[in-house]
């Protein structure tokens, strides 16, 4: 009766005991069930989707490719915005697997493990999206982070530049980039170069930021060659920067950025990126959760797919071929 208190938030229960109930349930991942008493199946067609921002478009065109599938179908997607903080995460989670949803599609595979408890505990499809590197909880669709890091490195590597300087937001939060990065930085140094400058900073993924902080770094480390930027929108503030001031894109610097964002391909000089296979990754999501729908509720729910999607290398205008 106690714990029922506890969980309903009703009746006298002193400070100590509640706190003791709470992180039980907590290391346990369980999460109370709000509609029981009023659906006989105990679940809703829901499908909780997990983001950590609506202001990176990358998340937008996810959600656009999950909706394309989910139309078709009696299920519906409902998000929850976690700002990058595992915390947040824990909190929308457990908000919205307390309405007992369907399917739950989440971004990335690192949680904390009260996160990772509700995920297991859950008995519904779960989707982790945009990464797979790692192990996820049930089914996983993404890019490796680490591996298009390297593509992108020998790419540079290949049309003879040196000097190297890299730009990162979220980060360590932000565990894609990280990966990029980390992934980078190892094909490099097997090629013997090291990063000659990097920058990280918290914070939109804004032009302006990002031509602020490429006049930084240039003043900082001005015979750099190279600028590789953890997302497009950056990169291009730092190719309006290097038009501003009249220097030689991809001759006396290139540039390359990530995510193959379609807003940067009316600059005059197309940007070179990557495109993370956004659309993509969403549809197979909902797929998943779509033909794993039925088994919701019952034990062995997930579907344990894993699918590795390639992603596409654009040169553009900013990187001189090899």
């Amino acid at each position: 009766m106690t714990v029922s208190r506890v969980l309903r938030n009703r009746g006298d229960v002193s400070d100590a005991t509640r706190a003791r109930v709470l992180e039980a349930a907590k290391r346990l991942g369980y999460v109370p069930n709000k509609i029981a008493g009023a659906l006989a199946s105990s679940r809703v067609n829901l499908v909780a989707v997990v983001i950590p921002s609506l202001s990176n478009q990358v998340f937008p065109e996810v959600m656009t490719g999950i909706t394309s599938v989910l139309d078709d179908t009696p299920l519906q997607p409902v998000v929850g915005v976690t700002n990058y903080l595992p915390e947040r995460e824990e909190a929308v989670l457990y908000e919205m697997l307390s309405w007992r949803p369907t399917g739950v599609i989440i971004a990335g595979l690192e949680h904390t493990e009260a996160a990772i408890a509700m995920l297991r505990g859950a008995g519904i499809p779960v989707v982790e999206v945009m990464d797979v590197d790692g192990a996820p909880v049930d089914s996983v669709v993404g890019i490796s982070h680490r591996r298009a890091g390297r593509m992108m490195a020998q790419e540079i590597l290949q049309a003879g530049y040196r000097r190297i300087g890299f730009m990162g937001t979220k980060m360590p939060l932000d565990h894609r980039a990280r990966k990029r990065f980390e992934g980078f930085t190892d094909a490099l140094a097997k090629a013997g170069v090291e990063i000659a400058d990097r920058q990280f900073y918290s914070g939109g993924s804004g032009i302006a930021k990002g031509r602020e902080m490429t006049e930084a770094m240039l003043n900082r480390t001005p015979d750099l060659d190279f600028i590789y930027y953890s997302n497009d929108m950056i990169g291009a503030g730092g190719l309006l920067h290097c038009m501003t001031h009249g220097i030689d894109v991809p001759g006396r610097i290139g540039l390359a950025g990530f995510n193959g964002m379609e807003i940067v391909d009316g600059f005059p000089l197309r940007l070179a990126t990557m495109d993370s296979c956004r659309l993509e990754i969403g549809r197979e999501a909902a797929r998943i959760i779509a033909e794993h729908a039925d088994a919701a509720g019952t034990p062995g729910a997930g579907a344990g797919e894993r699918i590795e999607l390639q992603p596409t290398l654009s040169l553009g205008d900013t990187l001189r071929r090899g």
